[in-house]
């Protein structure tokens, strides 16, 4: 079975693992525009090959990489059915899907000639990826199987998943804790670390293979952005921000395998109106509109925000007030995605991109976030928008190898709206190498125009 996997992966990923690049196929965007069409979509088999073939390649590679790195010898994730931990979610099989009952899964990395073994301790198995570790049938309780597996490989060390400081590496429940701590033998509870670091790298991590992809994920919600923010969908004086919002959930409900993560947010600022205008408002000419998109697709998840300008009768082009807001959010960005530094914590990076921002007279927020198989991603914050000051949350390091959502805003006089200010939300999808952020889709530069 596991020759057959390494056919599946090496056809499905057609090279071996190594620094992420981006596909020499997918080209990106035009610069400052929305794609014009959707990428090709795999059938939804086609998907589940290529979400297995990523988690092959993970469990092979990178898992043993993390686990030596953080000096983790075992590894022990318990969840129950609809309960699953935020990692073990991560590590199902495009048909397992869930936990079933009780799903326990053991790393035990016995060394780099034997690499690291995979049990599941469960009444159901776990396709390929992860040996069979107990029989039920032969009448042993579950629990009393995991804690002789334990004493049978006798680790130094057991990583669990139990950390006040993220929610992505605290998702062992207190019942299953109570139960893992009564199966462990005599003396091993002491040998208990915090799995905290391990799962953060687990979860953050891009594979060379999941970037070469992640460039067309991105492409097709920023594809469907486009729709969205068009004559075909917004017809001025007629439609609402809210049946914008519903369009969006429609059109992504008929695409296959696709899902949204957040209930699209669409809202309009006007000449003498303060703030956001959402919910019933009627889209007019003269407005700018935001919004606000995010897709799970493959196992991943964009998030995008983006400004279009509603054309009045006449006009050929959005006041140049508004074209300077943008420009003075693509400088933060520029700024932001300068300051990344492998090592820096996320309060690091926050302060010193504002420095220099500041430095130029630009008015910045920056609530930028790490993304990957969650929308919200796990690894540090940079900075909220509610918090622009130092926050727990950003203490941990920016490392290589890793997805963010460039989100920030700008706020800007608009001389052609009286002098008023406007605030130029954006956000982006990027990767980062260790040396050089970069969109994997492209970025907005101009202001995308509808009707006229």
């Amino acid at each position: 079975m596991r020759l057959f996997r390494s056919l599946i992966v090496s056809a499905v990923l057609g090279a071996s693992f190594g620094p992420p690049a981006f596909a020499s196929d997918t080209p990106l965007a035009p610069s400052g525009s929305l794609p014009s069409e959707l990428p090709p979509a795999p059938s939804l088999r086609e998907q589940a090959d290529i979400r297995d073939a990523w988690l092959a390649e993970r469990l092979d590679t990178l898992l043993p990489e993390l686990m030596r790195k953080h000096g983790v010898e075992m590894w022990i994730l318990v969840a129950r059915e609809y309960l699953e931990d935020p990692v073990m979610a991560t590590m199902f099989d495009a048909t397992t899907m869930r936990a079933r009952r009780r799903t326990i899964l053991v790393f035990h990395d016995r060394g780099e000639a034997a690499g690291v073994e995979r049990l599941t301790v469960s009444r159901y198995g776990m396709g390929d990826f992860f040996e069979p570790g107990w029989t039920p049938e032969d009448g042993q309780d579950q629990w009393t199987r995991l804690g002789e597996i334990v004493a049978e490989r006798d680790p130094e060390t057991i990583a669990l998943n139990i950390s006040p400081a993220s929610a992505f590496a605290d998702g062992l429940s207190k019942s299953q804790y109570d139960g893992l701590m009564a199966a462990l033998p005599e003396g091993y509870r002491d040998r208990i670390v915090d799995a905290h670091p391990l799962a953060i790298g687990w979860l953050e991590t891009r594979t060379a293979s999941e970037v070469e992809r992640y460039a067309a994920i991105v492409r097709t919600a920023r594809a469907i952005i486009g729709e969205a923010l068009s004559d075909a969908v917004i017809k001025p004086g007629v439609t609402t921000a809210d049946d914008v919002r519903w369009w969006y959930r429609q059109r992504v409900a008929g695409l296959g395998g696709l899902n949204v993560w957040f209930h699209p947010s669409v809202a309009v600022q006007r000449e003498g109106e303060d703030g956001f205008l959402t919910g019933d408002t009627v889209i007019r000419p003269g407005d700018l509109v935001w919004t606000d998109f995010g897709i799970d697709y493959l196992g991943l998840s964009t998030d995008t925000q983006h400004l279009a300008y509603v054309l009045k009768p006449g006009e050929t082009d959005a006041p140049d007030g508004l074209k300077a807001g943008l420009r003075d959010a693509n400088r933060v960005q520029d700024l932001l995605t300068e300051s990344f530094e492998v090592g820096l914590s996320g309060n690091a990076v926050l302060a010193e991109a504002r420095r220099k921002a500041l430095a130029e007279g630009l008015e910045p927020s920056i609530y930028t976030h790490p993304i990957g198989h969650h929308g919200h991603g796990a690894g540090p914050s940079i900075g909220f928008w509610d918090n622009q000051d130092p926050d727990p949350r950003g203490s941990g390091p920016v490392n290589a190898g890793t997805a963010w959502a460039i989100e920030l805003n700008a706020t800007r006089t608009v001389p052609e709206w009286g002098g008023q200010r406007v605030e130029f939300r954006t956000e982006e999808d990027a990767f980062f190498d260790g040396e050089t952020v970069r969109y994997l889709d492209g970025r907005q530069t101009e202001l995308t125009l509808i009707g006229g």
